[in-house]
């Protein structure tokens, strides 16, 4: 009778062990496979969660993954804030929460006579994304400053980071503004950094470190699931301090970086460290907005849309 007892009692704790673990909220993430947020999820699936499950799916591009965000094929995204900002003046309640505010940089070979924006006048200049890249919309007032029309005065490429890579080491330009990790990727072969996102921000008198990318989620569908989804940020934020204190950890990621070559491991370990998020608040938030008003202008509408100011609820609060 005692056994009988006790085995009804443990076939009762499993039970309720197996409902637990059926209740954990999952969170459908799409993630590019080339992306600095497979290191991160990586990290995250190395400890144990109790209060969210991440179920991966892959996307090709960033657009693939606002596609499959906005269509509901996920939960989760990385990706702007200008975008989610504009998404909210049309009514969607996407909402953005910091990943990292690791930006792009301007490169070029450690021979090279550019040493400044200045220097730029009359080069050949590649430029990863389009004529509404933010760092070339900003680096482009930052020139106005200095009594330079940047835009007129240099021979634009424009083209994928991959292709501008090429481009530069094959001397088809002069500098590269390109992507955080493809401009790692020519620091650890020797190329020059001129300028980062950030600096390009300080020199507009933007002194905050303002995130650059974030996680993109419905707010509607966070509301409800508040405790995961903070859990799931607090998981992020101690993965990527574990990446950039701990060497055993950052061991298990290197196949991630896709290279074998120890100088650009090690560069792209240093600039996606930098990235990490130390301050994020009411200063950030509205020196974001100031971001966003000359985005608005230079880009005239183009990049923002018609909307004057970043839409309040851009942000979310984890509160």
């Amino acid at each position: 009778m005692k056994f009988n007892a006790l085995f009804f009692i443990s076939l009762c704790l499993l039970a309720s062990s197996g409902s637990y673990a059926a209740e954990k909220t999952v969170i459908r993430l799409g993630v590019q496979a080339s992306g600095t947020v497979d290191w991160e999820v990586a990290a995250i699936q190395d400890n144990p969660q109790t209060d969210f499950q991440l179920e991966i799916q892959r996307v090709a591009n960033a657009e693939a993954g606002k596609i499959a965000l906005q269509s509901g094929a996920v939960d989760m995204i990385v990706s702007d804030w200008i975008w989610v900002s504009s998404l909210r003046a049309t009514g969607s309640d996407f909402t953005f929460y910091p990943y990292s505010d690791t930006s792009g940089a301007l490169v070029v070979a450690e021979n090279s006579p550019i040493h400044s924006i200045k220097d730029l006048n009359g080069k050949r200049l590649g430029i990863a994304g389009g004529e509404l890249d933010k760092n070339w919309l900003l680096l482009q007032a930052l020139a106005k400053q200095k009594q330079l029309d940047l835009n007129a005065s240099v021979e634009k490429v424009f083209g994928a980071p991959p292709l501008i890579s090429e481009q530069i080491k094959q001397n088809r330009v002069d500098a590269a503004l390109t992507y955080w990790h493809f401009a790692a990727k020519l620091e650890a072969q020797g190329y020059r950094q001129i300028i980062d996102g950030r600096d390009i921000l300080k020199g507009l008198g933007i002194q905050e470190n303002v995130p650059s990318l974030g996680y993109v989620f419905k707010e509607s569908w966070a509301m409800s699931r508040k405790q995961a989804i903070n859990s799931f940020f607090k998981a992020g934020k101690q993965a990527k301090n574990q990446l950039c204190t701990s060497d055993a950890a950052w061991q298990k990621i290197i196949p991630l970086t896709k290279t074998d070559d120890l100088p650009t491991q090690t560069k792209l370990r240093q600039r996606y460290c930098e990235g990490n998020i130390e301050h994020w608040g009411q200063e950030q938030q509205q020196a974001a907005g100031r971001i966003y008003t000359m985005l608005h202008t230079l880009s005239n509408k183009q990049l923002t849309g018609h909307s004057d100011t970043l839409q309040p609820g851009t942000f979310w609060s984890a509160e």
